[in-house]
């Protein structure tokens, strides 16, 4: 089975990747949509320029396209990059989205292409910890929920962080891996990465009760 990722650098189209590979599939291109809204409904947006060093430290050729602003906009970007790739079908990180599932289906099917999504509709809790699990470090890059501040930013995804998500999940019904627009997390490092990613500058972006962490400069290092 040879795949395009749909691949924003977060810890669910990481994981999506990682699990494909574990089955026995190539996971012959990268796809990054890199889209002007930055309140995406469809796509992760923070940091995405940090995305082609991922991409290298995986060793896996990277597809870029922008979009314009707007659902059609969105869509027409990732038709664009998927277009002519020779590859069987499209794999996503896709949780529990069906706004972003149906209309990537929609595309894919318009292209004649199978969608893959590994990860959908598991239990979160248990997601969490096969990231862990597997060696996926990730660190939160944007936070937007009740219980969420600003020290979130640039944190760790570790399993301290893991508790207190599932108990925010408890006490809020935050959930668990951020499907509700609650966090968004990059990867820093992953069982498939030969080299790790080390961020040498950044800071947090604060707006009233979100931010995101503005990444400015960064490097691949030696494992």
């Amino acid at each position: 089975m040879r795949v395009a990722a749909l691949y924003s650098g977060g810890k669910d189209s990481t994981y999506a990747v990682y699990v494909a590979q574990q089955r026995g599939w190539e996971v012959s291109r990268l796809v990054s949509i890199l889209p002007e809204d930055p309140a995406s409904m469809l796509y992760h947006v923070p940091d995405l320029h940090v995305v082609p060093l991922l991409a290298e430290a995986m060793g896996i050729p990277l597809v870029q396209e922008r979009a314009g602003a707007g659902e059609e906009a969105e869509l027409d970007a990732l038709r664009r990059a998927l277009s002519g790739l020779e590859v069987d079908g499209v794999l996503v990180g896709a949780i529990a989205s069906d706004y972003q599932h149906s209309r990537v289906d929609a595309v894919a099917n318009d292209l004649g292409l199978r969608v893959f999504a590994p990860l959908w509709r598991l239990d979160q809790a248990r997601l969490l910890e096969d990231y862990l699990d597997a060696g996926i470090e990730a660190v939160f890059t944007s936070v937007s929920a009740a219980g969420l501040s600003q020290e979130w930013l640039g944190r760790r995804l570790d399993r301290a962080a893991a508790d207190e998500l599932l108990e925010l999940h408890r006490r809020v019904g935050l959930s668990p891996c951020g499907e509700g627009g609650e966090f968004e997390t990059l990867v820093t490092f992953g069982p498939m990465f030969s080299r790790r990613l080390e961020i040498l500058r950044a800071g947090p972006r604060w707006d009233g009760s979100s931010g995101t962490l503005v990444i400015q400069d960064a490097r691949l290092v030696d494992a």
